[in-house]
């Protein structure tokens, strides 16, 4: 869930830039952001899944049937602060597809150097104009 709503706000995101840019082909760009953003966030998953299962230590057999995307319900760390790397895992594949996004929106969109600045520039603009959206005019 909060991946889908991170993907349609990465792809608004790199609308508007390639709109700003001028650039040509936007669609064919959106939707290979998007592209690149599921993939990765599908490879973390994965990975997430796999630190999660080796962190248990329990010998899982062939009767283990897992769901690729279950992130949230499996059993991690119990304590104090026992909260934190459900969050991590949850939090980690969107930022992961986030970051190879605006890398590909800042080397090949933008052209530009490969600073944190230039990387998410732009996110600001998105929620202001997002935040407009919602306001009607009366006349």
């Amino acid at each position: 869930m909060i991946g889908g709503v991170i993907m349609i706000l990465t792809a608004i995101w790199v609308y508007q830039t390639l709109i700003k840019a001028k650039t040509g082909n936007v669609l064919m760009w959106v939707a290979g952001c998007a592209i690149v953003f599921l993939v990765i966030q599908v490879m973390f998953y994965n990975i997430n899944i796999m630190i999660i299962d080796g962190l248990d230590g329990k010998d899982v057999g062939g009767e283990y049937d897992r769901d690729l995307t279950s992130v949230g319900d499996r059993k991690t760390q119990e304590g104090a602060g026992g909260w934190f790397m459900p969050v991590f895992f949850e939090l980690l594949p969107p930022f992961a597809g986030v970051l190879a996004v605006a890398l590909i929106r800042c080397q090949f969109i933008l052209k530009q150097a490969l600073t944190p600045a230039n990387l998410f520039s732009g996110i600001k603009e998105l929620f202001v104009s997002i935040k407009n959206s919602f306001k009607t005019s009366s006349n």
